[in-house]
């Protein structure tokens, strides 16, 4: 058997009904892995299903991350269909849009960008960790944490100061889990997507300025899809990745390096 092979898992991809998040779930059941696709949207969730292809199960639920009985709902359905979770895949956020000076940002825009990107992640993790403690104390350790943070967490990214925020908090969560949950054998994980398009830069995707700054500094000389995050997915959700924990995984194009 492959030590990628997902044959019996389960994980939980929220913002899985579209772009990055999608990528990952059509990667994780095509390895075998049953998938739960969490969204708030019932139509973008049903059509998400329908391109699942694997041997393993599938299913969307309603869920607002920003809201914990959302999330304790969608996790209780999930379990009473699985069984079990051994993954939780946190992908659900909004951009910034980088286009309000810092100074003109309000309190109300603030607290919406952290409720979403970084008060969703705790929710979620925190109600999957909760699972698999407790099936690490019944002689059953196994769980992965995986957040999407961004390249915002590293660099300086003008008139996005909240987002960039929340994506750093993140990091700092991903490696204190990563500390806290090794001994139910847990690992915790944040990917740093590069310039991808998707439904939140596709504003921007369509700016030649834009493309003309952005594109010479990515050494692979294009944008991201998001069928490239399905490999990372099935590799953190695999046996392959048992001693890989508390990393921020770029995964840019080499953006970073050039």
């Amino acid at each position: 058997m492959s030590i990628f092979d997902l044959s019996g898992r389960v994980a939980i991809v929220t913002g899985g009904n579209g772009g990055i998040g999608l990528g990952m779930a059509q990667a994780l059941a095509s390895a075998g892995c049953n998938v739960s696709i969490w969204g708030r949207n019932a139509v973008k969730n049903h059509a998400a299903l329908e391109t699942l292809k694997g041997p393993g199960k599938s299913d969307a639920r309603i869920c607002d991350v920003t809201d914990p009985a959302s999330v304790k709902a969608a996790m209780t359905a999930t379990l009473d269909k699985f069984g079990r979770v051994d993954g939780c895949f946190a992908n659900a956020g909004i951009g910034g849009g980088g286009r309000q000076a810092f100074i003109d940002r309000t309190e109300a825009q603030w607290r919406e960008m952290f409720s979403t990107n970084l008060d969703g992640v705790f929710h979620v993790f925190q109600a999957a960790a909760r699972h698999m403690t407790e099936r690490a104390a019944d002689g059953d350790p196994f769980g992965r944490l995986v957040a999407t943070s961004s390249l915002a967490s590293l660099f300086g990214t003008a008139r996005n100061e909240h987002y960039a925020a929340t994506k750093s908090a993140i990091n700092a969560l991903i490696r204190a889990l990563a500390v806290e949950l090794a001994r139910y054998g847990i690992t915790a994980n944040a990917i740093l997507p590069g310039w991808i398009k998707s439904d939140m830069t596709a504003g921007l995707m369509g700016n030649d300025k834009f493309v003309s700054n952005v594109m010479p500094r990515i050494p692979v000389r294009r944008f991201g899809e998001p069928e490239d995050f399905g490999g990372i997915a099935v590799y953190l959700m695999s046996k392959a990745s048992s001693y890989h924990t508390a990393d921020t995984i770029l995964i840019d194009g080499g953006y970073t390096a050039f």
